[in-house]
């Protein structure tokens, strides 16, 4: 979808499941002095998903935190830093790392496939949950990589001029 409204749909998915997941194992525990084990494992991964679906919403927007200290700093000769090559230098640089991540999260991935690794509360394989990871990885590169380019593709900022109008 072109506006993030997947990502948000599922990050919104994933805290409702999480939170119903949660009262449930807190009234288990409550009214039986017991726990589900599987409930932590579940959470943890929901949990995941939230944060980089979240993040994949944020990111074709261009709205991550930018470190403003720089972002709105004038130079001695009182000039502006360009806030476009700023800009343009995040979004290069969100869509590189978390393309590089994507690719490391396939190959943890992959070797989770190829160990057979299961989890401990439910033992399913644990590649089920990390299959989300490189793929919401992949989101954010590239809503990253278009944010980048559209940033490429506006008009710079008109800067002030010095001497305003009488």
């Amino acid at each position: 979808m072109k506006d993030g409204k997947l990502e948000e749909a599922l990050a919104v998915a994933a805290m409702v499941l999480l939170v119903a997941i949660t009262l449930l194992n807190v009234l288990t525990r409550y009214f039986t002095d017991e726990s589900f084990a599987w409930t932590e494992e579940l959470s943890v991964f929901l949990m995941v998903v939230m944060a980089l679906s979240g993040a994949s919403a944020i990111a074709m927007r261009d709205r991550h935190i930018r470190i403003e200290f720089l972002f709105n700093r004038r130079t001695p000769q009182g000039d502006e830093i360009p806030r476009r090559s700023l800009k343009l230098f995040s979004c290069l640089a969100t869509s590189a790392v978390f393309a590089l991540l994507a690719a490391l999260f396939a190959r943890w991935v992959w070797d989770q496939y190829k160990f057979s690794e299961t989890s401990m509360g439910l033992g399913v394989p644990l590649w089920w949950y990390g299959l989300a990871m490189p793929v919401l990885c992949l989101a954010i590169a590239g809503r990253a990589a278009g944010a980048f380019l559209r940033a490429l593709h506006e008009r710079p900022e008109a800067a002030p001029s010095k001497n305003p109008p009488p």
